[in-house]
Parts: C-alpha cells; structure tokens; sequence
C-alpha cells in the first residue's frame, strides 16, 4: 500500500494548515450570532470549556489517525483496522468523511461568493446611506440574481481547486502561511479600530461578563454543537492533513495550538462585530442576518465606514478561501488514492462541487419551489444536514475507531504524547467527548 509521500515542511506549516481548516464561516459568521442569540458571555465560557473536552480530543483523535496510516483516510483507516484485526469496512468511513466534505464544500463556495460580492460592494461605497430595509431587499435581489450568483460561485471554486491542484508544499502550504498571518493581521486591524467605538466597552463587558441565569439547557447544546463544528472535526479533513504531518511534532501541543487560534479568532471577531452594533444601538441577537444585512447597515454611518466594511469582508473572504481548500484536500487525497494525479483530482472534484453547487445557487431562485425533504430546498438540505447530522457522525465513529479499533501501540505512537499523556487522552475521548459527541449528533436530528 502506499503512503502518503508529501509532507508538511515544518511544525509551523502543519499548525497554520490545520488552522486555515478549522478558521472559517463557523468562526467569523456564526460563532457572532450564535453567541448573540444565546446570552454571550456565559455561552462563550461554556463554549470554551467544550472546546477543550469535546472538540480537542476529537480533533486529536482524526489527526492522529491521519498520522499513524500515512496514506488517504480510506486507505490509512482499511489499513489500521486490518492491522488490528478488525473488519476493513472501516474504510469507508473515510469515503463518507469525503462525502460530507463534498457537501458541505459545494453551499461554502456559494456563501463564500456572497462575501466577494458583498466586499466589492463595500469597497466601492454601495451600502452608503441604505437603510436596514434595503440593504435587506438588496440582499433578496442579489440572491434572486442567478447569474451573479453563478459568477461569483465559479469564481471562488477556480481560485480555491487551483491551490489544491498545486499540491501541498507549493499550494496548500504556500497559501496558508501567506494568508493566515494576513487573516490574523486584519482582525488586530479591525479589533484595534473597535477600540475607538463608544461600543467597545459595552462588548467587551457583553461578550466577557458572563450572566448564568440566561443559561438554558438549549445554550449547553449550541456550544456544544458549535465547538464541534468551529474544529473542522468529523469528515476527515484533518486525517489527510494527519498524514502529511512532520514525524517529530507533539500532537497535542499543535491540536492545543489551533484550538488557542481559533478560539482568539472567534473573539476578535466578535469584540470588531459587536463594537459596531452597539456602537449604532442594534440588538446583538440579530441571527444569521447579522453578517449580511445588519454589519453594512451599522458600519455605513461609521467615518471610513466603507473601508473598514470592506476591511471585514475581505477578512471573511480570507477565512473561507483557507477553509475550502483544505474541505476540498480529502476529496482530493481519496481520488490519488484510486489511482489519479493530484490535478486529475483536483479537476474532477471541482467540476463535481460546481454542478452541486449550481443547485444550489438556484434554489434561490429557479428552483426555490422545488422541495427536496419536507419544506427544504436544496440548498436548506445541503447546509443543515451535513453540518448538523454528517459531521457528528462521522466525528463519532472517527473517535471510536481511534478509542477502541485501531492498534494500541499505533495509536501512542502517533499521539507522541507519552505514556501517561495517552492514558489521559484516550480516558477522556472515550467517557467524555463520545457520549458528548452523540449528544450533539442526537440534537441534530431531532
């Protein structure tokens, strides 16, 4: 069986590739009004603490995967497995990790198109002066546009396949170690700038000042659910990452390095947000249209509102770009693993997410009345279901195989963590993080 011939150069690279996956929409667009609907400061703790018990082992769990079978996740979990003596179906888990990020990679282009459109918007001063009512209304046109749409999705899925095609050292790793300091960069930026808001104090005592008595049974889901998705867990991803990982890096400490990043990402994002929408006396539970239709609005009355507006947008842009294409990576890795080159992959896999995500950018549209489960289009389908249901599946059976399957010996080796370090981790991801992954997945489906 082959292995995987490609490494990461150095410790830095790997850390920066696995942060550029887990560093997206989830951090940037969600984590802000899921925190805003869910009482911010005490969802914020809470969220940290199941980053620590629920999301790390998992994420440990999948790289150290990834690191031990040195190969594409089907072929590195077939081969774990019979080396255990243990059904080779397990493989398969890697196929439907793929699957999933194939899903998930085909709506992310279509949104990430959005923020392109929307930061060339800003940019040239197109919210200025629009009310809260037409930035919505044009928000609803731009999403009736399907050739707007359509441009905008191609576009992105072009930039995105043709850094995946050049491999990792001269794609994926150039991309991330010139993007993720220049992400990081922007949000100092745009946190710095917050700091002359009149709402910058009163979101940093929000977001930090925590108030227990709004904590609800639903507020433990969320952040449950939220740690597990921020982490990029559950579809493989970092297993193919996994197996381009240097041979002498601490696993755990470059796990607790991406979910400290990750983590300060989310918070800036969230101090630059909040410090406009207070600083205009807008409701900070605002839900997912917090991004598209209230920051434009809020940042509009701001001096040099369109500049820093543009600023935020492009910061989303950066932050999509790196995610997707390390979401395309183990579609990629699985089709080398069945014998293409890497561009071959790359090609196939970007023709193959275009047309589904052609769907759904018309669902918007043309196909807005075509229900695919229930009262579901197809766009509804594609980003609910693999987020909520498919990415907690597959996370789980990732941390079982890893607990409970794989070589024992295998498995401390790869973790490189010690003896004791072992013992600790693999204590924690089976009694901890899995029953707490299968509540996240439960959640989901009901």
């Amino acid at each position: 069986m082959n292995q995987t011939l490609e490494r990461w150069s150095s410790r830095r690279a790997f850390i920066l590739a696995v942060t550029g996956a887990a560093v997206g929409l989830g951090n940037i667009w969600r984590f802000p009004y899921i925190t805003g609907e869910n009482g911010g400061a005490a969802f914020l703790l809470i969220y940290i603490g199941f980053v620590v018990l629920l999301g790390l082992p998992v994420m440990m769990a999948e790289i150290l995967v990834g690191r031990a079978g040195r190969s594409s996740p089907m072929l590195s979990l077939g081969k774990l497995a019979r080396q255990a003596g243990r059904s080779e179906h397990w493989r398969w888990l890697g196929l439907f990790g793929a699957f999933t990020v194939f899903c998930i990679l085909s709506f992310y282009s279509v949104v990430s198109g959005w923020a392109m459109d929307f930061m060339v918007t800003a940019f040239s001063g197109g919210f200025q002066g629009m009310s809260a009512d037409q930035v919505g209304a044009g928000f609803g046109d731009f999403l009736a546009n399907p050739l707007r749409m359509a441009m905008d999705h191609t576009l992105f899925l072009v930039l995105t396949m043709l850094v995946v095609a050049a491999g990792v050292s001269k794609g994926l790793e150039r991309l991330n170690n010139l993007l993720m300091p220049a992400l990081y960069l922007l949000l100092f930026v745009l946190a710095g700038h917050a700091i002359s808001m009149d709402g910058f104090g009163p979101a940093l005592e929000w977001l930090f000042t925590p108030d227990f008595s709004a904590v609800t049974p639903m507020v433990f889901i969320h952040a449950m659910g939220h740690a597990f998705f921020t982490l990029a867990v559950g579809a493989c991803a970092l297993m193919a990452y996994g197996a381009y990982m240097p041979d002498h890096q601490s696993l755990p400490g470059a796990a607790a390095a991406v979910a400290i990043l990750d983590v300060i990402v989310a918070l800036l994002a969230g101090i630059a947000i909040f410090s406009v929408v207070f600083t205009q006396g807008m409701d900070p539970g605002e839900g997912p249209g917090l991004m598209f239709i209230t920051l434009p609005v809020a940042f509009a009355d701001l001096p040099f509102g369109a500049f820093w507006l543009g600023l935020f947008f492009l910061l989303l842009v950066l932050a999509t770009w790196t995610s997707s294409i390390n979401l395309a990576e183990p579609i990629v890795a699985t089709l080398i693993g069945w014998g293409m080159t890497r561009r071959r992959a790359a090609l196939v896999t970007g023709v193959c997410v275009w047309l589904v995500g052609m769907l759904c950018v018309l669902s918007f549209s043309t196909l807005s009345d075509f229900h695919v489960l229930g009262s579901m289009n197809f766009f509804d389908v594609v980003s609910t279901i693999p987020p909520e249901i498919f990415l907690p599946l597959g996370g789980l059976l990732i941390a079982i195989f890893a607990a409970w399957v794989m070589p024992e010996q295998e498995a401390l080796r790869a973790l490189d963590a010690g003896p004791n370090g072992f013992r600790l981790w693999r204590i924690v991801l089976r009694w901890i993080s899995i029953p707490l992954v299968i509540v996240v997945l439960i959640s989901g489906l009901v």
